[in-house]
């Protein structure tokens, strides 16, 4: 359970953290990433409730598993959604750096996602 927890916190932590930069950053990140102001906003905007959301579930005694997953399925969501924003999938074309930025941010979350799959206790089941 700790190492779920910590995982859950961690990733806490890192959306907090880039929440804050792309929603505080988003006018000065814009042109050097090649990628909309609105997006870069927008996309931190989401991130700092989602941290305090992740937060709050990593700070529980016991995590529950559905909320557990959910976070998991959201992830990995982020995840091939930034994979395919870097590649340019959504009709935006990043800059090799707004490229580097993105699949940093997604190896961070796929990272702690994956920690996450491995932490979660397995379903008990009767014998």
């Amino acid at each position: 359970m700790r190492m779920l927890k910590l995982a859950l916190l961690g990733d806490a932590a890192a959306c907090a953290g880039s929440g804050l930069l792309l929603a505080l950053g988003a006018g000065w990140l814009a042109a050097p990433l090649n990628l909309p102001e609105p997006l870069l906003r927008g996309a931190g905007l989401f991130l700092i409730p989602w941290a305090g959301l992740v937060a709050l579930l990593g700070l529980a005694a016991a995590p529950r598993r559905g909320a557990v997953l959910a976070i998991i399925a959201l992830n990995t969501l982020w995840v091939l959604e930034s994979l395919g924003l870097a590649i340019g999938a959504f009709g935006l074309a990043p800059s090799p750096l707004g490229q580097a930025f993105v699949l940093a941010q997604a190896a961070v979350a796929a990272a702690f996602t994956l920690l996450q799959v491995l932490a979660l206790p397995a379903r008990q089941v009767p014998a």
